[in-house]
């Protein structure tokens, strides 16, 4: 039974009445959601697989043009068919409002991001209901797919004619005041309204280039829509008027484009990116009902629109599209403000490298005691949750002391540096920009080898030292014989340590992703500014005290995110996964290497004789490959999306890396003399 109601469902997508049938069905008196449904039917029996009859033209490439030829040849023979099918047809455009159709039909709905993405996860998991008096709904309904807009746009002229000659009667519809052409008059200005709303509206009139002519442009453009659809077909005002609407709104369109140019300048905000891609959508829909308005009842420009209603229709169906199209411009700003803070880990001469290795030395020395600090949480038993929140403030400290004391931490470079090595793909069109390039990644090669270096030409030593200090001197060590064996087997590589590493490796992306975004958010509310001409501020510490504070705060605040996000990442994302059962856990190589240490401080020299410790330092090693590798390559593919790189040119900038590595392996460790 089950597998029969299975089978009968499965069968049902693609069924479908046969033709005469479905023509026997047609009936213009019938309750509007009979019509509605047998109107759909018939969208079904156009798509339908099925032979044709032989003598139906098969040359087309769509089997759907096919099966209208073949309609057409049957209400041909059959004239009383074909009265039937008319009146049906005038029915169902009469009943149904068509200015939803031309209007609402693959435009946003919602006023903003959140409620359009949740409208678009409803309308993909909830079915449409035909009784609704809308023909956007019974469009959907109609047509189903991508390829239904290219067989709509591959209709040749005398093929949509002959159909309209069999709906003859709509004729005089396009002209009637409830028609089709009324319809298509009132959508033109109904969309003038909402673009000179949003185009209005504060958070897009402050980003406009010169607000107060932009907003003249949008004020203009509704009075000429009126005046221009109550102008007389035969007026010879008319032409000259839909030339004036025309340019109008290309202006509002550049208008638009300019709050781009502002956003990419002081930050962006999805939202607004959102209203200009809608506003910009219904400019573009305008432009194409005037073209059908202007043209009379030309066959082949409605069966443009059509073909275009269907593709607007089925992209805005797709939750994915408006996210790519709503975050795109977010994710560049967010990259190349990420490049920006990257600059500075890229060690280019000498003696940048040497200033690199001693900052990261630095980075090693305030490592070593945030390890002994973690130890001493986790050793106190307290409450999962509880132990998360201090070891999440004894990272926060740990990498906040590093920012501001000028250290670095190798493991935060990667994700910085990819978007600042993408920078340089604007240019591998020349042989100039390929050879800057390779330069450029063979200095960011050479800078994560100087950091790597020296955070654990430290944080080991000093880790170690920390702990003979309290056995030798204090006759107390600072961990238990067992923690310490524990640890040194937790970093084993034949555990679990690489997909450990691997996991960190996307926290630390995800932490100068949060970088990033704090730093067009930062700019994009104009803080410095409200900083800097604070008058409370300026009242009480001076003009020059607020500027610098402002400058200190738009210097520092993607690192102190960065730092407060990764110690939140690292602290408390493995305690929460806890909870639901997964027991994934952070491996850090400085970290990880600064625990080692004081393990070793603890066993004593004949650890070094162990398998166990030598699996450890194998396990370290992985780690240093994966922290830096999964970072940098999310960071780095993230860069190149927003660069939009085609795949052959990344393979060839791959291969000029690798062919100046085999010639010069050295440029990979210490920068060439100038």
């Amino acid at each position: 039974m089950l597998l029969n109601v299975f089978a009968r469902w499965r069968a049902s997508r693609d069924a479908s009445h046969q033709l005469d049938a479905l023509l026997a069905l047609a009936d213009a008196s019938a309750p509007l959601v009979a019509r509605n449904e047998w109107l759909m039917e018939l969208g079904f029996w156009l798509r339908s697989r099925s032979n044709v009859a032989p003598d139906a033209d098969t040359d087309s490439p769509y089997s759907e043009i096919t099966r209208l030829r073949f309609l057409l040849q049957v209400l041909d023979r059959n004239p009383e068919l074909a009265t039937r099918f008319g009146e049906t047809i005038r029915s169902v455009l009469r009943d149904n409002d068509a200015r939803s159709l031309f209007v609402d039909t693959g435009m946003s709905a919602r006023p903003g991001l959140a409620s359009e993405l949740v409208a678009r996860m409803y309308a993909k998991a909830l079915p449409l209901a035909p009784n609704r008096a809308e023909l956007s709904v019974l469009f959907s309904l109609l047509f189903v797919s991508m390829r239904d807009a290219r067989w709509v746009g591959a209709l040749d002229e005398t093929l949509v004619a002959r159909l309209l000659a069999h709906v003859r009667d709509v004729g005089a519809e396009l002209t009637d005041r409830a028609g089709l052409a009324a319809a298509l008059a009132d959508s033109i200005v109904l969309l003038c309204h909402q673009i000179a709303a949003t185009g209005l509206d504060a958070s897009i009139r402050q980003r406009v280039e010169a607000p107060q002519d932009s907003a003249s442009v949008f004020m203009q453009i509704v009075p000429m829509a009126h005046a221009l659809i109550a102008t007389d077909v035969a007026s010879d005002e008319r032409p000259r008027q839909l030339n004036v609407l025309h340019a109008m709104l290309a202006n509002a369109r550049a208008a638009l484009e300019s709050v781009y140019e502002h956003l990419e300048q002081f930050g962006v905000s999805v939202d607004v990116v959102f209203q200009v891609e809608r506003t910009r959508l219904r400019i573009e829909r305008v432009d194409q009902l005037l073209d059908v308005w202007a043209g009379g009842n030309s066959p082949s420009a409605y069966a443009r629109l059509t073909s275009e209603l269907i593709r607007a229709n089925q992209n805005r169906g797709s939750v994915r599209a408006l996210l790519a199209e709503s975050y795109a411009l977010l994710g560049r700003k967010v990259v190349e403000r990420s490049a920006d803070t990257g600059e500075d880990y890229i060690a280019r001469t000498r003696k940048d490298y040497f200033g690199m290795f001693k900052r990261a030395a630095g980075g090693g020395v305030v490592t070593a005691f945030t390890v002994y600090l973690k130890f001493l949480i986790t050793s106190l038993a307290l409450n999962k949750f509880i132990e998360g929140v201090l070891l999440t403030l004894d990272y926060v400290v740990s990498f906040l002391a590093i920012h501001f004391a000028h250290f670095t931490l190798a493991t935060k470079q990667p994700a910085m540096t990819a978007p600042a090595l993408a920078k340089k793909l604007d240019d591998v069109a020349t042989l100039e920009g390929r050879i800057a390039f390779v330069d450029e990644t063979l200095a960011l090669i050479r800078s994560q080898v100087a950091a790597i270096a020296g955070n654990l030409s430290l944080v080991f030593p000093v880790a170690l030292a920390v702990q003979l200090i309290a056995v030798y001197g204090f006759d107390r060590g600072l961990l238990t014989p067992e923690k310490a064996q524990s640890t040194i087997n937790s970093f084993s590589l034949w555990g679990p340590t690489a997909l450990f590493a691997a996991f960190t490796g996307v926290l630390l992306w995800l932490s100068s992703l949060t970088a990033g975004w704090a730093d067009n958010w930062f700019a994009l509310h104009r803080i410095h500014d409200a900083l800097a001409y604070h008058r409370r501020v300026k009242w009480v510490f001076g003009e020059s005290a607020a500027l610098r504070v402002a400058n200190f705060f738009q210097k520092h605040v993607a690192g102190v995110v960065a730092s407060i996000s990764l110690g939140a990442l690292l602290g408390m994302v493995p305690t929460l996964l806890a909870f639901v059962g997964l027991p994934i856990e952070v491996r850090h190589v400085t970290l990880s290497t600064g625990s080692l240490a004081a393990s070793v401080g603890i066993i004593g020299v004949n650890v070094f004789s162990t398998v166990e410790f030598w699996l450890a330092i194998g396990g370290i090693a992985s780690m240093a490959v994966l922290n830096l590798g999964v970072s940098f390559s999310l960071a780095f593919s993230m860069a190149l999306r927003s660069h939009g790189l085609q795949t052959r040119a990344r393979r060839e900038l791959r291969s000029d890396v690798w062919r100046t590595l085999m010639r010069h392996p050295m440029r990979a460790f210490l920068p060439p003399k100038v």
